[in-house]
């Protein structure tokens, strides 16, 4: 177990050990009354990393004695959905309670995935109990968030980022046997930033980069860290929460934000073709036809990405970023294209392309009216001329809607050449 990281070594084991929430698991808390009554519902447990939203599954599953299915939404589909909803089915016995299905980045769950989940919350075939890092009205369906209940974990404060300091201090065998003396804990406190994994971690970084005692200081604290990028966690949490915020920023049209986020991945060892791709999809989306030369450069960087490799790949990836994130914004082109296809999915009508439309490859085609009336726009002045081509029962619908300045005037002269004198 030594081997284990101290996160786990010291992952309580009931609720009294369980340090901060006191909102929810202190006396009186609405979890703690849920676990007393034995009767819990299905709910979602929103917040920060490293608050402890799965250790409260598991100690909600121990503290009632229920078994427990575990899922994470990054590595499950629905075909492990419905397996575990089997497992489940065939695990209860009699009047025996349901057990507990644990999803671990719920908000990561498509919505087929959720959707699979419906019908076994409904029947009860298991209490579902969620963790989510992000806001689960805008990430979990409606349906399934009208059958749960939302709970709200809160970043730890100092002094429960100190109370978890002295009892790994003085709990955890292998610290013990060390010896740690705490000599400064600001800079402990503030790296950690509320994140009680992320203050274990540390503990754990500098247990093996000092030798003997562990003296920790603030000194020490950012000497290690500054050697050790362990922080970033490429395969967690932190690997979504600064991708997100790296696109955000570009969105936003912050450059110094979105710099910094991109020297976070590159110092914490991400896959610098994962940050060309994310950059390829903001030049598309986020700035799109306000500045159509975006997306070359944006493909561009992926390209030399590919060819350079680190540590001169950053240069390019810099670059890109800063010309994202200055340039003038439209999803317009996203919102038309997402607009579309939802309306070609639920319409159940199969409009036929108007003949004029249709290529007349053979004769008899052609004798049937195929492409009959096309008019060649390079036929008539200024290379246009008004037709319409949307199907029979859509005339005049319309998806796109322009928004930057230069959408609108590039769809002016339609307007302008539709009210000049036949």
């Amino acid at each position: 177990m030594s081997n284990a990281p101290l996160a786990e070594r010291l992952r309580p084991q009931s609720l009294d050990d369980y340090i901060g929430q006191s909102h929810l698991v202190g006396e009186g808390g609405v979890i703690r009354r849920f676990i007393e009554s034995g009767n819990i519902p299905s709910f979602i447990l929103w917040g920060p990393p490293g608050v402890g939203k799965t250790t409260l599954a598991k100690l909600v599953a121990l503290s009632l004695g229920r078994q427990m299915f575990t899922l994470s939404a990054i590595a499950s589909g629905v075909k492990e959905v419905r397996e575990v909803i089997e497992a489940a089915k065939k695990s209860r016995f009699f009047s025996q309670a349901a057990p507990i299905l644990f999803i671990d980045e719920i908000h990561r769950f498509n919505k087929a995935q959720q959707d699979s989940l419906l019908g076994a919350v409904e029947q009860g075939v298991f209490t579902l109990i969620g963790a989510t890092t992000e806001n689960p009205s805008f990430e979990v369906i409606t349906p399934l968030l009208s059958r749960c209940q939302v709970y709200v974990l809160r970043a730890m404060d100092n002094d429960e980022l100190q109370t978890l300091l002295e009892r790994a201090i003085t709990k955890d065998a292998v610290l013990r046997e060390r010896g740690v003396r705490v000599v400064e804990s600001h800079a402990l406190f503030e790296f950690s930033g509320g994140d009680a994994r992320k203050l274990l971690n540390i503990l754990d970084i500098m247990a093996g980069a000092l030798e003997g005692e562990i003296v920790i200081d603030d000194q020490r604290v950012t000497e290690c860290l500054q050697q050790n990028i362990a922080l970033y966690d490429k395969c967690g949490e932190q690997h979504y929460d600064i991708i997100s915020a790296f696109i955000k920023s570009i969105r936003g049209s912050d450059p110094d934000a979105a710099i910094y986020y991109l020297s976070r991945m590159l110092a914490g060892g991400e896959d610098v073709k994962f940050i060309a791709r994310r950059l390829v999809i903001s030049a598309s989306e986020d700035v799109g036809l306000a500045n159509p030369n975006a997306l070359l450069l944006a493909n561009a960087c992926f390209d030399a990405v590919h060819k350079l490799g680190m540590p001169e790949a950053r240069i390019p990836l810099a670059e890109a970023t800063i010309y994202l994130a200055t340039s003038p914004k439209s999803n317009s082109a996203y919102m038309a294209v997402n607009e579309a296809m939802a309306f070609v999915g639920r319409d159940t009508t199969n409009r036929p392309v108007p003949l004029h439309l249709r290529n007349a490859p053979t004769k008899l085609m052609d004798s049937l009216g195929y492409g009959k009336g096309y008019k060649y726009a390079h036929d008539y002045k200024d290379n246009w001329v008004e037709q319409e081509f949307m199907p029979s029962g859509l005339e005049g619908k319309r998806f796109y809607t322009p928004q930057h300045k230069r959408e609108v005037d590039a769809m002016a002269w339609k307007e302008v050449l539709k009210n000049q004198p036949k």
